[in-house]
Formats: C-alpha cells, structure tokens, sequence
C-alpha cells in the first residue's frame, strides 16, 4: 500500500495552502511531515483522505485515485485530525463499539475494541466518559479510533499531542511498529519525535516541499551555512575577543567558563579559535562541534 501525490496545488480564496506538491510514501514507511504553522500540512492530509479536493494533480492510494473511489480509499484509511473530534457524554469502550459499528466490524467488533484498548493503554479509563479524560487519555481515544479497523494507511496530525513522557514512549513505539506493515505519515512539531520514529521526512514551507530525505541523511545532503562549536575554558573567558576570529558571528555564554560560538559560514574556524585562546591565556578543557540536527536543518529551510 503506498500513497502517490503528483503536483497538489490547493487555494483558499487568495490564499495558495499547497504549490505543486509532489511526493510518494511506501508500504512499510512511516514519513514525518514537518513544516511551520500555515504550511499546508493538514491540508495536504486532509486531501489524502478524501476531506477537500485538490484544485489540481491527483492523489492515489495504493493505484487508487481518490476521485474515482473516495469511499473505497476511506476504507482503507485511519486519520486522526488535529483536533481529535469526540463525543464527550460517550463512555470510552461504548465509543469504539460505535466506531467499530460504522466500520461494519460485525461480530468480531469487541474483541477488536478490547484488543485496540489495551494496546494504547486505555484500559484504566475505559468506563469512563470521554469528557471527563485527560487530554492525553482523549488523544490515545482519537488513535485507537484511527486504528480500530486495521486500515492499511494512517494519517496522523499531531498523534502525541498533550502526552506525558511515559506515554509519548508508548505511542511512539505503537507508531513504529504499525509503519512496520502499513503506509503511516505523521504531522509534529517534536523534532526529536521525528527523529525517533520516522524513516523519511518531508519538509513543507509556504506550501512547498523544501526537502523529501531518508532521515539519517537529511543532514548531510542540505548544504550546512553554519557550523555550532561549545568550547569550555578552565577560567571564564571575556567573550569580546572572540568577535576578532574569521568567520565567527555568535558567541554566547552557556554557563560559567563554557562558551558556544557560531560561525557565518561553513568555515572550520576551530584552530583559530584555539589560537586565539592561547594568545590571551586562556585555557581550553574541551572543544565539540554540534552535530547537525534536524531542527537545524528545519530552521535553515523554513526561516
């Protein structure tokens, strides 16, 4: 099951969401979609899941274009909304039977309600009403909603919204393990998220895709226009004289004795730096260059 979206662009008015957005996501991957707030990401997956029509290109799931079968392609999906819409007087477990019910679960419908409520961790509050939950608890509600009928593609729009570290862990183990067998993209704004659980990124700005990665490459294939180096001292240094080395643009004091300088450039200034340190006397404990981070990355593409 794969998703294939060829040149989506989408206006609200005068208002362009999405500019020729083109990009694919297979069976087995779990694709991280990032972009600033006004992007175009709910957008785009909310075309994905046959809520809005795109003004042009096409979407197709699995050789299935959306416009030909909209109620086949909802079948075969899971979404969770941004907004995780619920009934509130409904108690949890009777909620999911409801769902299962539209989906035409028949009778295997509770024990397919059971089994999703003890994987998202449910179970304690199960009889009790959604409108009394926790956001986090409603948020676990809204995924087990979009996972109830075993779709073969999730769209997830800020699945760990509202959860606690320990539950952040589990969702986010849930989330792997259903990308191992299904076509799963996720909207956040948790880097470190991204990070953890996504094989591909795709980054959208403006309404544009600015990069389409493997994860573990997206930070050496973008050219660095920077470069992030901690130094620690033995003393606390006067951070002035740094401004005289080439190439250096920030220096900033993290704590007592431990500066962090950034440079304009690509430029390894890091031997002038140490020169500097040992003209004026100054000590140096350790020097490390910042890796690359995603966020980083991010920051580059969408400033």
């Amino acid at each position: 099951m794969s998703i294939l979206v060829e040149n989506v662009s989408k206006s609200f008015g005068n208002q362009i969401a999405l500019e020729n957005v083109s990009f694919q996501v297979n069976s087995g991957e779990v694709a991280g979609f990032i972009g600033p707030n006004g992007a175009g990401k709910s957008t785009m997956m909310k075309i994905i899941c046959t809520l809005l029509t795109p003004d042009t290109g096409s979407v197709k799931v699995n050789g299935t274009d959306i416009s030909v079968c909209p109620l086949e392609i909802k079948r075969k999906l899971g979404y969770l909304p941004e907004n995780n819409p619920l009934y509130p007087d409904m108690y949890v477990r009777e909620y999911l039977l409801f769902v299962g019910g539209l989906y035409r679960l028949g009778r295997d419908r509770g024990r397919r309600v059971d089994e999703i409520i003890g994987v998202t961790g449910l179970a304690p509050e199960m009889h009790k009403k959604i409108g009394l939950l926790s956001k986090g608890y409603r948020q676990r509600v809204g995924l087990a909603q979009a996972i109830l009928h075993d779709p073969d593609v999730l769209i997830l729009d800020e699945p760990t919204s509202g959860l606690d570290p320990n539950q952040l862990v589990g969702i986010r183990n849930l989330i792997s393990e259903l990308g191992k067998e299904k076509t799963v993209i996720l909207s956040t704004h948790i880097m470190q998220e991204v990070e953890a659980i996504c094989r591909r990124v795709i980054i959208l700005n403006k309404g544009r895709i600015v990069a389409d990665e493997l994860a573990h490459e997206i930070g050496s294939r973008i050219a660095t226009t920077f470069r992030t180096i901690v130094v620690e001292f033995q003393e606390d240094p006067p951070e002035d004289i740094f401004y005289q080395v080439e190439g250096i643009d920030i220096v900033r004091k993290l704590k007592n004795g431990t500066l962090l300088v950034q440079t304009i450039g690509d430029d390894d200034i890091r031997a002038r730096l140490f020169k500097t340190a040992v003209s004026h006397n100054l000590v140096i404990l350790s020097m490390h260059q910042k890796e690359k981070k995603l966020e980083d990355v991010f920051r580059e593409l969408t400033r």
